[in-house]
């Protein structure tokens, strides 16, 4: 049998790029070779390069995502999306591919542009009765009324760019005087900004993917952060504890599981997805949800696949043979 070709694609265009390299080798390095010819493609502004397992480099063509070298041109069976941020976790990679008919692992473009943005997200899912944090919208445009936004969200509160990821353009806010520099510096991050009442109580995280034609819901891992909250350092420098399974009451635990597949369905999810709860006396509350989660060796949803008794090397290729499954009905 012919292997399919896989572009496994990383980088991208904002502050989590080096974190979607490692998410990107990750996946590369776990590939079922008897099964897939993968090509490591990295996007970055200024070019599109890959590479294949010997490290003979190709250039990416941005018209028809062909590889390209010496006029050979390759053109591939599957893309795996592991760009965080723009362009892959935006839509705008998936967009590209949809035009193109070449199947990939993650959401479609238009779910992926709405779970990128936390506020258009969040109040699809307010809609739907998911208890979220208070908030106040704040675009860069806007005057900052900060009597306004305190009398709002109150301290402490988390002050967020609303596309973004990974933790950059956080910041926890304890007092009207550290209230507008924390603004300032997320917008450096975005134009956009979300500001939440801080949440206090038990941080949980459940993936679900679509395997084998059915959500499959994982198993939650609980978020203990060494910091103040769960910050870059804490997601990736090994600043926090990380539980998994997560031992909680079995109704938090379901109640969050049946809420995650929920919101997978509803939202016509795909690929593999991380919804992140914090529960306030014992009532989960929703953060945010992450169509392009980590998958670098100590992100949560490796942890989750090696709880449920599977390897990397099989989940990846449930997900690549989902991709292409899911394609044909599309």
């Amino acid at each position: 049998m012919e292997k399919k070709k896989v572009g496994i694609v990383c980088g991208g265009f904002t502050s989590e790029y080096t974190i979607s390299l490692q998410s990107g080798q990750t996946v590369f390095d776990h590939l079922d070779t008897t099964l897939w010819e993968g090509y490591l493609i990295t996007l970055r502004p200024d070019r599109w390069m890959a590479e294949d397992k010997n490290g003979v480099s190709y250039s990416v063509a941005k018209g028809d995502f062909t590889l390209n070298k010496n006029g050979d041109k390759i053109q591939l069976d599957v893309v795996f999306n592991a760009i965080h941020g723009a362009p892959g976790e935006n839509g705008q990679l998936a967009a590209l591919l949809e035009l193109l008919a070449i199947p990939f692992s993650s959401c479609d473009s238009y779910t992926s542009a709405l779970t990128y943005n936390k506020r258009d997200c969040l109040s699809v899912l307010r809609d739907w009765n998911f208890p979220t944090a208070v908030h106040f919208a704040l675009d860069k445009k806007d005057p900052i009324e900060l009597k306004a936004i305190e009398k709002k969200v109150g301290f402490p509160c988390f002050v967020k760019a609303n596309r973004a990821g990974s933790s950059f353009g956080v910041f926890k806010v304890y007092s009207a005087d550290a209230l507008e520099n924390a603004i300032q510096e997320a917008f450096k991050e975005d134009s956009q900004l979300l500001i939440e009442s801080a949440l206090i109580g038990r941080e949980v995280s459940v993936g679900v993917a679509s395997l084998k034609g059915k959500t499959t819901v994982f198993p939650v891992t609980e978020i203990i952060s060494e910091n103040d909250f769960f910050d870059y350092a804490a997601k990736y420098e090994g600043q926090s504890q990380e539980i998994t399974p997560a031992d909680l009451p079995a109704s938090w635990l379901d109640q969050v599981k049946n809420w995650s597949e929920m919101i997978y369905n509803r939202l016509e999810l795909r690929g593999v997805v991380r919804s992140e709860f914090i529960f306030v006396e014992g009532v989960p509350h929703l953060l945010e949800i992450n169509t392009v989660p980590g998958m670098t060796a100590r992100s949560i949803i490796p942890q989750q696949v090696e709880a449920m008794g599977m390897n990397l090397k099989e989940f990846f290729t449930l997900l690549l043979k989902e991709a292409l499954t899911e394609n044909q009905h599309t």
